[in-house]
């Protein structure tokens, strides 16, 4: 019987984390360099509450942006991306804004690669183009924000893509009986690939752990004494992650009769999941691997490892009812964010009974900024717009003036107390 027990070591993981960082700090410089000189100062401004991944990705967003004005705006047709200041940002009315966005719906990049973007893509776009504006305009670098008088893309429900208990299964029952149908190299390589394949899926499957999470798993991260993960998250922080026996069973078999015998490549000796090449894993690899075994089980649906985790979280969502611990496993913001994971509707009562008086209160108050809310608020604006219409009428009698003091008393305690829980 192998030892199950492996020591945990976080310097490991931190370092493969930090040097992480480093590639991604200096990625973001280089894209830097392909946009205006002053949107440094947006992404400096940025970095304490970002990482550097987020950061690149609304650099690559912005830089659209402003390839769109160098292509369709007269104005900057014979601009350089370096002559861009500041001040153009005032310079933009609505209407541009309302033209780009329909530019994103289809338009070639720099390399002539054709780029199309579905909902999600339009408002992930346009949301990093109204927080760079935001941020100028916050400043007073600029007195006017187009893009607060264009409304945001509308975004519809999608069906939730995920595993069935069945699907899952069988997933895992090809993984382990593949090479029966395979012959010469593709028989070799499954054969070299098959233990650590299982164990991925066993493991994503079984934990819910993100694709990057995955990767950057290290030896030392696995204590098979109390089956458990040390995890890296967004942001740095390490969360111990816990799975079941057949998890732990992958994991061993893997370990034992591959990872040992294998001799990885400098700088990789550490890594849990080792390419073919002796390297630790990344992304893209892991992504392919799913796909690649996934469609030969599902064809219909298009799974991912972010459709494994949403198949974990679903099932355990079923098995608990407990939204809180799943949005604690999961790592999101708000239990909202969560529901909206699993495509599941939220619970009030369990939301009341989390809640404390001062985050029911505030909960109020901002269901007035969202689309529903806004017919309550404007209903409310109708009605003080009336009263102050009607306010110096030789009309009205002390009973108006009463009722008016009473709702002007009633909006300052709403306001008052919303102060108090931001």
């Amino acid at each position: 019987m192998a030892d199950k027990t492996i020591t945990k070591s976080s310097t490991m993981t931190s370092d493969y984390y930090k040097q992480t960082q480093i590639d991604q700090t200096l990625r973001l410089r280089e894209v830097l360099k392909t946009l205006p000189p002053f949107a440094k100062d947006y992404f400096r401004a940025m970095e304490p509450k970002s990482s550097a991944k987020t950061r690149i990705n609304y650099a690559y967003d912005i830089r659209v942006f402003f390839h769109f004005l160098l292509e369709n705006n007269p104005i900057y047709k014979n601009y350089t991306m370096d002559q861009f200041r500041v001040q153009d940002l005032e310079c933009i009315e609505p209407v541009d804004i309302e033209e780009y966005m329909e530019y994103l719906k289809v338009y070639k990049r720099e390399d002539n690669e054709m780029i199309t973007n579905g909902e999600r893509g339009l408002k992930r776009k346009m949301s990093a183009l109204r927080s760079f504006y935001s941020y100028y305009f916050k400043h007073q670098y600029i007195a006017t924000n187009p893009t607060l008088l264009v409304d945001m893309p509308k975004l519809h429900d999608k069906a939730i893509i995920r595993l069935d208990i069945d699907e899952v299964a069988m997933l895992l029952d090809y993984v382990e009986s593949a090479g029966e149908h395979l012959t010469g190299q593709a028989l070799a390589y499954y054969q070299k690939t098959k233990n650590r394949d299982l164990a991925i899926l066993t493991l994503l499957l079984g934990t819910g752990i993100r694709v990057s999470e995955c990767v950057g798993l290290n030896l030392t991260d696995v204590d098979f004494k109390n089956n458990g993960i040390t995890v890296t998250r967004k942001g740095g922080s390490q969360m111990v992650v816990y799975f079941g026996d057949e998890v732990a069973d992958a994991l061993e078999n893997y370990i034992e009769a591959d990872r040992k015998v294998i001799t990885p490549l400098s700088g990789h000796e550490e890594a849990l999941f080792l390419s073919t090449q002796r390297k630790r894993m990344g992304v893209q690899a892991i992504e392919n691997m799913v796909k690649k075994y996934a469609r030969q089980v599902t064809p219909n649906k298009k799974i991912t490892p972010h459709k494994l985790r949403s198949t974990y979280g679903t099932s355990l969502y079923k098995e608990t009812g407990d939204i809180y611990h799943l949005q604690k496993l999961f790592n999101h913001a708000s239990p909202s964010i969560t529901y909206r994971f699993i495509g599941e509707k939220p619970n009030i009562e369990v939301f009341l009974k989390k809640m404390t008086p001062q985050e029911n209160e505030r909960s109020r108050y901002l269901l007035y900024l969202n689309d529903n809310g806004k017919k309550k608020l404007n209903k409310i604006i109708d009605t003080l717009t009336g009263i102050r219409d009607n306010f110096d009428s030789p009309a009205n009698n002390d009973a108006f003036y009463g009722k008016v003091d009473c709702l002007l008393q009633e909006l300052e305690a709403l306001m008052e107390n919303y102060e108090n829980t931001k």
